[in-house]
C-alpha cells in the first residue's frame, strides 16, 4: 500500500503542470511568449481513491521548466513545455519514540515529460476568440526512478489531448479583462484511462498595464476505461484514474514592455489519488508582441 501511495501521488501532481495559460488567442506570425520557471510541491497528506484524506511519508516534487509559444503564421502557433530538470525526494522517517531512523530518505533527478502543442485559430472577432489545440505528451521522463521504481519524473505513456478553447475580452471600470474556457479529451496509452478536462481563467491588467492578476480553475475527470490494474511490474500503481478540481492564482509583473516575472499558487478543492498540498511556481518571461 505504501508503494501504491508513493508512486501514484508523486506522478499525479504532474497533471497540474499543464495549468499554464491555455492561449485562446494565437500569437501572430513571428510573435511569441517564452518563460523559464521553477515549480515545487511537498506534501505529507493525500486524497485516496475515494476522495478521503490520509497521511503519507513526506514527499516532494520540483522541476525547472521551459515554456515557449511561437506564431508560425497568423493562424497557427507552436507551443512547447519541457521540464529539463526534474526531481522527486522522500524525507527520512524518524521514530517519535526513540529518535531512530525507521527508513532512509531518497532523491532522484532526471528530465520530465515533454509536451508539444499545435494551436489553430478558428475564429477571431473583437468580442471573442475560438481556437483548437492538439497537445502531445511525449514520455521523455523516467517512470522507474529510485531504488523501488517509485521516484518517477514521467508517466511512460504517449497521450494526445484534443482541446477547444474560447476567449472573451472585456472592460470593467475602464480596465482590460479577459475570460477563457476550454474543454478537452485526453487519450492515454499504455493501459491508462482516458480523461475529460475543462477549465476557466479570468485575468485583469492593472497599474498602467504593468501587472496581470489571473485566477484559474481546472478539472480532470477519469473515464475509468483503462486496463492498468493496481500494480505494475514494480508492485505499485502508476497514477491511473487521477481526478482533481484545482483553483489557483498568478501575478505577472512587466519590468519592461517585453520582460517580466511571475508567481503562481495552485491548490486543490477535491481530488482522488493525488497530493492535498498546494504547489508554487515562479519564473521570468519574455513577451514578444
Amino acid at each position: 500500500m505504501k508503494k501504491y501511495l508513493k508512486n501514484a501521488f508523486v506522478i499525479g501532481f504532474f497533471c497540474l503542470l499543464s495549468i499554464n495559460s491555455h492561449s485562446q488567442w494565437t500569437k501572430g506570425k513571428g510573435k511569441g511568449y517564452y518563460k523559464l520557471s521553477f515549480w515545487y510541491l511537498e506534501s505529507d497528506e493525500h486524497y485516496t481513491d475515494t476522495g478521503e484524506t490520509d497521511p503519507n511519508v513526506t514527499r516532494g516534487q520540483y522541476n525547472f521548466n521551459f515554456y515557449g509559444a511561437y506564431g508560425i503564421s497568423d493562424k497557427i502557433d507552436a507551443i512547447v513545455y519541457f521540464p529539463f530538470f526534474s526531481g522527486t525526494y522522500e524525507n527520512d522517517v524518524i521514530s517519535g519514540t526513540t529518535g531512530e531512523t525507521i527508513s532512509s530518505g531518497e532523491r532522484f533527478n532526471s528530465i520530465g515529460d515533454l509536451e508539444l502543442t499545435m494551436q489553430l485559430k478558428l475564429l477571431k472577432t473583437k468580442s471573442l476568440a475560438l481556437s483548437g489545440s492538439l497537445v502531445l505528451g511525449v514520455p521523455t521522463g523516467n517512470r522507474n526512478g529510485g531504488s523501488d521504481g517509485s521516484f518517477q519524473t514521467g508517466d511512460g505513456e504517449f497521450n494526445q489531448l484534443l482541446r477547444v478553447n474560447l476567449g472573451v475580452p472585456f472592460k470593467l471600470f475602464n480596465t482590460n479583462f479577459y475570460s477563457k474556457t476550454y474543454v478537452g479529451f485526453n487519450n492515454r496509452t499504455e493501459g491508462f484511462s482516458d480523461e475529460f478536462r475543462t477549465g476557466l481563467e479570468l485575468g485583469g491588467n492593472i497599474f498602467n498595464k504593468k501587472v496581470w492578476l489571473i485566477a484559474r480553475s481546472n478539472i480532470v475527470q477519469s473515464m475509468q476505461n483503462g486496463s492498468l490494474n493496481a500494480q505494475n511490474s514494480q508492485g505499485s500503481i502508476f497514477a491511473n484514474n487521477i481526478e482533481y478540481t484545482s483553483i489557483g492564482g498568478e501575478i505577472a509583473y512587466y519590468i519592461t514592455k517585453k520582460l517580466g516575472v511571475s508567481f503562481n499558487f495552485t491548490g486543490l478543492i477535491s481530488g482522488k489519488i493525488i497530493y492535498t498540498e498546494p504547489s508554487i511556481s515562479g519564473g521570468i518571461f519574455l513577451d514578444i508582441k
